[in-house]
């Protein structure tokens, strides 16, 4: 497809199934993102240039309330690729409208470890960096080289590395400064060599001691996080869901120590700087709200982090059932959860 190609433009498309929350809401005008030279033409656009805009991805990360009046952006870029070969790293490239999880298994079977504690994440290579994607005992900044983005005002390209994202826990500059002011159109990787496993994580070991695997591949690592996500957390495909709802609180010593004298049991790690991160599915499921159902919308029954689609559920449902959650919990302990997905309102 040649750089002078017409934009994708459509009305009054439905959202149902491209959130994986499976939120009824109707955007008025969406433009697919097939090509960096996409988005240069709708800042262009005498209609489309001063309208505000919805970045969209692969729609894990966000609760719908309503429909979307502003111009969608859907980003579906693809390609990637080996960009280089060093004697320290394999650095890798792809598409920001690629599936996450397909570049994980892909960099794997070509050789290049270093992703596989990520896997199964949902969502699109572009939508990764903006959350700081993580899991089992690593995030995206750990293995994060430099992406490209084009500035919604400007229409330039802009490559930033890892300083210039800012990556916070769940953080990233794209939800702070930039939100909605630029849209990533490919990241690229930094896997390191020598490649060394990433097996800290309580769940991994438990993995290792009962298969007797104490050297485990990255494929083995791999399929390990994998089997233990499916047991956890619902498919989104079958129960309509955003992934973990909250995230972790981080809290003081003092506060951890107050709060491990009222509830022994309180699941909590060590973090290097000497706060302490809390197990908010723990917190969640100690106030009584896990299997509980408010609407279409609950507590899923196996992991309390997880809000699902029961059945016809709406934004307004699901923001209403995680108030109550909040309220709960900080009622109980003292703690303000903070939601991880993006409510469009």
């Amino acid at each position: 497809m040649n750089e002078n190609s017409a934009m994708r433009i459509e009305e009054g498309v439905s959202l149902q199934t491209y959130n994986s929350f499976g939120l009824p809401a109707v955007a008025r005008t969406l433009v697919r993102i097939e090509r960096e030279a996409d988005i240069r033409k709708v800042v262009d656009h005498p209609d489309f240039g001063r309208a505000p805009k919805f970045i969209l991805g692969g729609g894990s990360n966000i609760v719908l309330l309503r429909d979307v009046s502003a111009l969608v952006l859907k980003v579906e870029i693809v390609g990637r690729r080996l960009v280089e070969e060093r004697d320290d790293a394999w650095i890798v490239e792809a598409g920001a409208g690629e599936n996450w999880h397909a570049l994980v298994d892909w960099t794997l079977s070509e050789g290049w470890p270093g992703l596989e504690n990520l896997a199964l994440i949902p969502g699109t290579v572009g939508a990764a960096p903006v959350q700081n994607i993580g899991a089992y005992g690593m995030e995206l900044a750990d293995r994060f080289d430099s992406l490209d983005a084009v500035d919604l005002v400007t229409g330039r390209n802009v490559t930033l590395n890892a300083a210039q994202c800012r990556f916070g826990y769940r953080d990233s500059i794209f939800k702070q400064a930039l939100a909605g002011k630029s849209v990533i159109t490919r990241v690229r990787f930094r896997l390191p060599r020598p490649w060394q496993p990433v097996l800290g994580y309580l769940d991994l070991q438990r993995r290792m001691d009962e298969t007797g695997i104490h050297h485990p591949s990255a494929r083995q690592v791999c399929d390990w996080v994998c089997a233990i996500r499916r047991a956890k957390l619902p498919d989104p495909a079958v129960m309509g869901n955003a992934g973990s709802f909250f995230k972790n609180p981080v809290v003081t010593p003092e506060q951890c120590r107050d709060i491990i004298g009222r509830d022994p049991h309180l699941v909590h790690y060590a973090m290097p700087d000497g706060s302490f991160k809390l197990a908010a599915g723990w917190l969640i499921d100690a106030c009584g709200w896990k299997g509980k159902q408010v609407g279409g919308v609950g507590v899923h029954d196996k992991q309390a982090l997880v809000l699902v689609n029961r059945g016809g559920a709406r934004g307004a449902e699901v923001l209403t059932l995680a108030r109550a959650i909040q309220e709960s919990v900080y009622g109980r302990f003292g703690i303000r959860l903070e939601p991880e997905p993006v409510v469009v309102d």
